[in-house]
């Protein structure tokens, strides 16, 4: 790299998840260039997410998907005379879009063919048996994936996951997802929950049944086993949260209960807004690999994360306190519960049979969230 740049472009990914895990970086980026102008390009849905943060300095909202994508961000981009941008994304239309705005130092992965728009290409770590024509990624969490390309933005050698016996450790100790939560946030969250018919002061644990993919979802019935646990022996009022056109899974979910009778937000005005508030007052959240999890990383929620089929090292979340005991999140994989658990040089993603979520049964489910739900554990301490 040339030298720390004075006008940096962040390029975001689309998925609220993907964008929670991307701020580590935002925060080391802010920490080491404090007199600089810190840009992001991002979609609505993940400006809405860093609404307030002060992360950054301005939020450029455009997608540079579709055929007249990358002319559009381009033109909204351009004014802003960027030095650098960063990408955290890994397409070509991303790249190509900071090219044709002229941003004349491009830092990102060589992936989907787009090395020939990057000035500084990042390798990323392949998986045994990767060919030139079939590439098998390495299961790395994004998190230490995106910060690792930040730190050659600031000057220091491209990554060498290779070398290390844990890609996390590229990361510093304390490093932690950040995410806003205004009054306004707050309110919001309590409109809902008053909505709902949640008395405020009620101590509540959200589920969360759904998933982009069904394949990711744990069964309802499950859940719903789950819920009369919780309100049984925690004396917990149950909520359920689930994303747009997700509201059959909800719905199934609340049959499924015999004991709990569960509260679910679809109908109440959720927003992303109030969903973080709700998600920050939560005493457990039990959730699928989607992006609440993600959110409530932010806030110390406790949460119990389940896993199938994807392999959870994609996704890997920093403790904000190591020594914590238990840990804020406790995950689930069904590729290490299931009848043929999975080796360490296997990949979940390539054995899906053997790593179907409906192979997590209740039980570890239940323990999970008993151990964080002990009164040993100190209440969670909300980021801001």
């Amino acid at each position: 790299m040339p030298g720390k740049p004075g006008r940096l472009l962040v390029v975001l990914p689309s998925w609220l998840g993907d964008a929670a895990m991307a701020t580590p970086t935002l925060r080391l980026l802010r920490d080491a260039l404090p007199g600089s102008f810190l840009g992001c390009l991002a979609r609505q849905g993940v400006a809405d997410l860093l609404e307030g943060t002060s992360l950054v300095d301005e939020i450029i909202i455009e997608r540079a998907s579709g055929v007249m994508g990358p002319k559009r961000a381009a033109s909204k981009v351009r004014p802003l005379r960027f030095e650098t941008a960063l990408l955290l994304t890994n397409s070509f239309s991303t790249a190509l879009a900071t090219r044709i705005a002229g941003i004349p130092s491009r830092v990102g992965y060589d992936r989907d063919g787009r090395g020939m728009l990057l000035t500084h290409r990042l390798r990323a770590m392949e998986w045994p048996g990767s060919t030139a024509r079939k590439r098998r990624w390495a299961p790395i969490s994004a998190v230490a994936y995106y910060y690792a390309a930040g730190r050659v933005v600031l000057g220091d050698a491209p990554p060498t996951f290779a070398e290390l016996d844990d890609p996390m450790g590229v990361l510093p100790p304390g490093a932690a997802i950040e995410l806003p939560l205004s009054n306004a946030d707050r309110e919001a969250g309590q409109s809902v929950l008053t909505s709902a018919g949640v008395a405020p002061g009620s101590a509540f644990c959200i589920l969360n049944p759904g998933a982009n993919n069904p394949a990711k979802r744990w069964p309802a019935e499950r859940f719903g086993e789950l819920a009369d646990s919780l309100a049984d022996h925690h004396d917990l009022r149950v909520l359920i949260n689930t994303g747009p056109g997700e509201e059959e899974v909800a719905e199934a979910v609340a049959r499924a209960c015999s004991k709990a009778c569960p509260v679910v937000l679809a109908g109440h005005g959720q927003t992303l807004a109030s969903l973080k508030a709700i998600l920050a007052r939560a005493r457990l959240l039990v959730t699928n690999d989607t992006g609440p999890r993600h959110l409530a990383a932010a806030f110390g929620t406790p949460t119990v994360a389940l896993f199938g089929p994807t392999d959870p090292r994609w996704t890997t979340l920093p403790e904000r306190d190591p020594e914590a005991a238990p840990p804020r999140e406790t995950r689930l994989a069904a590729g290490d519960l299931g009848p043929e658990p999975l080796e360490e040089h296997e990949m979940a993603d390539e054995h899906p049979e053997r790593c179907r979520i409906d192979l997590i049964g209740v039980q570890p489910v239940i323990e999970a969230a008993n151990r964080l739900l002990t009164p040993t554990a100190t209440p969670p301490t909300p980021s801001h």
